[in-house]
Formats: C-alpha cells, sequence, structure tokens
C-alpha cells in the first residue's frame, strides 16, 4: 500500500564545492529555531545501511567499480532512506530536508554516466513510490570554482566524482563534470514548477535568502491550501 504524502519535501542538487549541504543545514536549522517539525537527511546515507554503501562508493579505492554497480549502490541507499526516513517523516506532516537525491542519479549515472535514461527513470520511481520532491534548489556552480571550494573542506569531499574531474576524464567527448552540469539544466528545464536553479557563485548569505524566500511562500502556499481543505 503507497503512503500518500502530507509533509513537505526539499531537496538540494549540484556539482561537488556548490555548497549544497551547507544550505540544506542551513535551512534546516532555520527551521528548527522556528519550531518547524523538520528532518535532515543525505545520500548516500541516512541509515545505518545507507552509511555503509556511502563508504563504499566515495572510497577512492573502488575506481574500478562498474558503472552499473554504482548506480544501483546509490539506489539501495535510497531505498533504505526513502521506507525508513523520508516517507515516514512526510507522513507525519514534517518537512523533510536531502542533500541530494533522485536527480543525482539521473544527472550523474545518465547524463554523465551514459547509461540509459529510461532504466534510471524506471529505476528510480520503483524506489521513491509517494517520496516525489516538493522543491529542488540545482545549486550551479563552474565546475572548477566548486573544485577549488571543495578542495578547502577535504574531510567532506566527494572522492569518486571530484578526482574524475580533476583528472580530465573524458566520456562521450566532454569532460565528465560539465556533461553531469548539463544534465542537471536538462532536468531543470523539464521541470520548471519544481527544479530551482540558483546562482551558487555569490556568498552564502545571499544564496540562503533565496531559499529562504522560496521555501516560506511554499510552506504558506501549503498551509493555505490545507485551511480550504478543511
Amino acid at each position: 500500500m503507497k503512503i500518500m504524502k502530507k509533509g513537505l519535501f526539499i531537496t538540494f542538487e549540484g556539482l561537488e564545492g556548490c555548497g549544497k549541504t551547507t544550505q540544506a543545514k542551513m535551512l534546516y536549522d532555520y527551521l528548527a529555531k522556528r519550531e518547524i517539525p523538520s528532518i535532515f537527511t543525505k545520500e548516500p546515507g541516512g541509515t545505518k545501511i545507507g552509511q555503509k554503501i556511502r563508504k563504499i562508493l566515495l572510497d577512492q579505492k573502488n575506481e574500478g567499480m562498474t558503472y552499473p554497480t554504482e548506480m544501483l549502490l546509490f539506489l539501495a541507499s535510497r531505498a533504505e532512506n526513502v521506507r525508513e526516513v523520508i516517507l515516514p517523516a512526510l507522513k507525519e506532516g514534517e518537512i523533510v530536508i536531502s542533500d541530494r537525491f533522485y536527480d543525482s542519479t539521473t544527472a550523474y549515472q545518465g547524463y554523465g554516466r551514459g547509461i540509459d535514461l529510461k532504466v534510471i527513470k524506471c529505476l528510480n520511481d520503483w524506489v521513491v513510490e509517494e517520496a516525489i520532491p516538493d522543491i529542488t534548489f540545482f545549486l550551479d556552480i563552474e565546475p572548477e570554482e566548486g573544485l577549488k571550494r571543495s578542495a578547502a573542506f577535504s574531510n567532506s569531499r566527494e572522492m569518486r566524482f571530484e578526482e574524475e574531474f580533476i583528472n580530465q576524464k573524458i566520456i562521450g567527448g566532454k569532460l565528465f563534470l560539465e556533461r553531469v552540469r548539463n544534465g542537471y539544466y536538462q532536468l531543470a528545464q523539464e521541470e520548471k514548477e519544481r527544479i530551482k536553479r540558483v546562482d551558487a557563485n555569490r556568498s552564502k548569505k545571499e544564496i540562503f535568502e533565496e531559499i529562504v524566500a522560496i521555501v516560506n511562500e511554499k510552506i504558506k502556499n501549503s498551509a493555505g491550501s490545507k485551511e480550504q481543505k478543511t
């Protein structure tokens, strides 16, 4: 039986170093201070099994991993997170904030790796069920600038993908992270209502002010809709 969503689901996407994790946590803290029920989660991770999968995926020593294996591990982590964390919280009417979600798989494994987009969509639909983001913030940054920023925070570096850019990995005639960025642009064009492109080449404060304005408007509209129904 499918669980119908009552809460608000917000996801953050973008290349390495774009500041999505920082902004996602800032939003969580902002909501917590206002005593708005919310949770923060991330991909890969979010659960005990997800954390183990995360270690495998981001370990540079596993560079020989095949693309299908990589994609399926991300999906396995997502499946656990959706059922253990995300859907239960949404059912209770909470706001769920996720650092990455299914758009990452489409952008990285689909547009980046070249895996069939139809296959990815089918698997994503199967895994997420009713957990469809209400708002997705795509923090857009130049790959080179993102890598410069992320290099200053080595503990949070997503090594697998950063190294592939640093080493000038080419897939289908384009740099890997350029392909990923183009994928996000394509997704943003296809889903303009859900995906909000945010210029990440600005200060944290400027970026956060734009994000908060969009979220507050969404919360206001959602509350209005609920009042009308009652």
